[in-house]
């Protein structure tokens, strides 16, 4: 047999071997973002504003999303307003590693936390927090960006939700 047969056999056997801790940690990273929000929601980002502090020594980007489906938290308001650090103003720009950014039009599914600093959320564990939601072309479903069905997703949370 050839090197490159080997090599590629090798590389194929690493991958089995990661790909199922990868699933297991992302398992536990949604289950521990379950279990510590206090909101969770799908919903399509309407709005973005980013502003200074009062003190002018940080940027701050509120932005609005119009709420599809809360899977926890109980909440009459069909819009819910996220604040996370970061963004632009004028010329000036501050950008955070770790914390989600939102686009307009961007469906999602976020894990929040009540922000006791500002009205609103903030989203729980930056951007672990935030999950993309597309469409798939061929299916039509919602899926992640993982390719995870959202309806699976949800379900999922559900079951952490409630279990004890």
């Amino acid at each position: 047999m050839s090197k490159s047969f080997h090599f590629f056999f090798l590389v194929l056997i690493s991958i089995g071997i990661h790909l199922p801790a990868f699933a297991q940690d992302e398992s536990m990273i949604i289950k521990n973002l379950s279990k510590g929000a206090d909101v969770i929601l799908t919903g399509k980002v309407t709005q973005k504003e980013s502003r200074w502090n009062e003190s002018k020594t940080r940027i701050y980007t509120k932005t609005t999303l119009e709420v599809d489906e809360y899977l926890k938290g109980e909440n009459n308001d069909n819009h819910v307003e996220v604040t996370t650090p970061g963004g632009e103003v004028g010329e000036v720009g501050e950008l955070y590693t770790h914390m989600p950014t939102f686009k307009e039009n961007e469906d999602v599914l976020v894990f929040l936390k009540k922000d006791t600093k500002n009205e609103g959320y903030k989203v729980l564990l930056g951007e672990e927090g935030k999950i993309k939601v597309i469409r798939d072309t061929k299916t039509k479903e919602k899926v992640t960006g993982s390719n995870m069905r959202l309806k699976e997703l949800k379900s999922k949370i559900k079951s952490y939700i409630t279990e004890k």
